[in-house]
């Protein structure tokens, strides 16, 4: 069965580009041309992705993605004004699980819904190993994350940079390695989008995200995953 693909964007003329495009490529294509119109398709069709522009008219792609992010895990992918990076952090920041600066290539969105969606997938052949540090549960095969048992939500890429960096624990990661291992690319040297997701993860998991024990920032060479000895209890 065809995955499914939302697209919510004003701008009909790029949307129905898209749409035959990602049509022709297997995805069955669903579009929408604002905010409210995409928060019921969301409710009604449950989408198995969903591409959101950021810049339209009523509720912008900003408040629809925090609206999406309440009653869904679906991935997110939003589309943002070329160049413009704080567009970006603010996206990622409020759940979203990529970007993807206009104008842009069409294999280039392809390739990264594929991406997100293969990450998705993942867990869904055989059950993957249950990861346990002391307080903090990580089940790849239900991607869920729990402290004291309580989940904490991660949008689908911040889960995936957590199991990189838990099945590397004690070993420095760099954002370059971070984002070849998690996405399969090379990070640009002034993208700095995995540091305002490792910053979101560790507001879901740390007791003081502004004093991580768990996930430390090592100066100029990345991060590092922290064990600790009542992991092991």
């Amino acid at each position: 069965m065809a995955e499914e693909v939302l697209i919510v964007d004003d701008d009909t003329r790029l949307s129905a580009m898209l749409s035959d495009y990602l049509s022709a490529n297997g995805f069955s294509v669903h579009r929408v041309a604002d905010g409210a119109a995409g928060l019921a398709e969301l409710s009604r069709r449950g989408p198995d992705i969903v591409v959101l522009d950021v810049m339209m008219p009523g509720i912008d792609g900003f408040e629809t993605c925090r609206r999406m992010r309440a009653v869904s895990d679906v991935p997110i992918l939003m589309l943002t004004a070329k160049g413009d990076e704080t567009d970006r952090i603010v996206g990622l920041e409020i759940g979203a699980d990529d970007y993807l600066p206009k104008p842009f290539n069409p294999r280039e969105l392809l390739a990264r819904l594929r991406a997100i969606l293969r990450r998705r997938n993942a867990g869904s052949g055989a059950p993957a190993r249950l990861l346990r540090f002391g307080r903090l549960e990580i089940d790849p095969g239900s991607r869920t994350v729990r402290i004291d048992g309580q989940e904490k939500g991660l949008t689908s890429y911040q889960f995936d940079i957590l199991v990189t960096l838990a099945e590397s624990a004690g070993r420095i990661l760099s954002r370059e390695q971070l984002m070849d291992m998690v996405r399969g690319e090379e990070l640009d040297a002034f993208d700095r989008s995995i540091d305002v997701h490792i910053s979101r993860i560790r507001a879901a998991i740390e007791a003081d995200p502004r004093h991580p024990r768990r996930i430390v920032t090592v100066r100029g060479s990345g991060y590092v995953f922290a064990r600790y000895q009542d992991d092991e209890r």
